[in-house]
């Protein structure tokens, strides 16, 4: 479902624009639908046509993000097991700091090789209307103030919700536009078309190499678009919009965290409207990619710092409680398709 759908739905209810913004914010902040303010009830306020359907309209927005499970992290975050209408699953992650992360897309086409999201491929879109259920579940628990779109997916293939989503969410839902973020391995659509929205929001670039080479094999169906290229393109929108940048970089001991790829740091990013994020790898079991040690993770902030590029070390949250991308979703399909297997050898 997208969110035309539900202004759609709404209007065949009787509803006019002014309603239907009412009810929409207070789906968006976790509130019931007939949420009314001190001064105008929902009753003196929403036509009955509309009153009398509520229950039903209410199943069914509930029934596009489902909480099928939580993980509380160490941390103070929260990772959630989301179900979908169709019963598919996407993780969204409640951050500290009234932040939380959702998820754009059913798998990921990017492929990236330590990302456990790639590994099961793209299943399926995540309409706008679903990526926004996100944020109501979310807010029935707690605060939300900053959504940042790094979950499942590649938003970028998935453009049309997304920026939709951001649309709602810059407006009825009440988000400063810079607290949304938008992140993405650099499809030059984004560079287009962010720049001509209502809502304009921040932007992470997965950089993760500053060689092209590299960065091809660790983002194998990324676009081929060269660092210094992806970081002149982002320097255009940051100036824009009076943001920085959030440029991503998954620290893979051995891979990329060299002192070549240090001074390459330097060399795209020095003098650059940006904030380098490192993400230690969330090794949590025996893979092909480990994080590098603590110690070499402080001398590279302290390198970078000083000379110049604002530079952060940005740990995935949750990660005692499967803390990468994906992995909570991959475990549930696991019990599933067990459960399956057994049912049939049963049967």
């Amino acid at each position: 479902m997208r969110i035309p759908d539900i202004y759609q739905r709404l209007a065949e209810l009787g509803a006019k624009p002014l309603h239907s913004r009412r009810i929409i914010r207070a789906w968006l902040h976790g509130l019931p639908l007939d949420a009314g303010n001190r001064n105008q009830p929902s009753e003196l306020f929403l036509p009955l046509s509309v009153r009398q359907a509520l229950p039903t309209l209410t199943e069914e927005l509930e029934n596009l993000a489902r909480l099928r499970s939580e993980h509380p992290g160490a941390d103070g975050s929260a990772r959630l097991l989301v179900e979908l209408a169709d019963k598919q699953m996407v993780e969204s992650v409640l951050l500290p700091r009234d932040g939380l992360c959702v998820s754009t897309q059913v798998g990921c086409a990017v492929g990236c090789v330590f990302c456990m999201t790639g590994k099961s491929g793209l299943l399926r879109q995540v309409g706008s209307a679903e990526i926004v259920a996100q944020v109501a579940l979310a807010r029935r628990f707690r605060h939300v103030k900053k959504v940042v779109f790094m979950g499942m997916g590649e938003p970028a293939h998935n453009l049309d919700n997304v920026l939709e989503a951001i649309d709602l969410l810059g407006s009825e839902g009440g988000i400063g536009h810079k607290n949304l973020v938008f992140s993405t391995v650099g499809d030059l659509r984004v560079f287009e078309r962010l720049p001509q929205q209502r809502v304009k929001p921040a932007l992470a670039l997965s950089l993760h190499s500053s060689r092209a080479e590299l960065r091809a094999r660790l983002l194998p169906k990324a676009p081929r678009i060269t660092p210094e290229e992806l970081v002149e393109l982002g320097e255009q929108y940051a100036r824009r919009v009076g943001y920085p940048i959030q440029y991503q970089w998954t620290l893979l001991k051995g891979i990329n965290d060299s002192q070549e790829e240090l001074d390459g740091i330097l060399r795209l990013l020095k003098g650059k409207y940006a904030v380098m994020n490192l993400i230690p790898y969330n090794s949590l079991e025996v893979d092909d990619y480990q994080r590098p040690d603590g110690e070499r993770i402080v001398e590279m902030v302290r390198y970078l710092h000083g000379r110049g590029v604002l530079t952060k070390v940005r740990n995935s949250a949750g990660q005692d409680v499967e803390g990468g991308c994906g992995q909570l979703r991959a475990r549930a399909v696991d019990v599933i398709n067990t459960r399956r297997l057994r049912r049939s050898q049963q049967n």
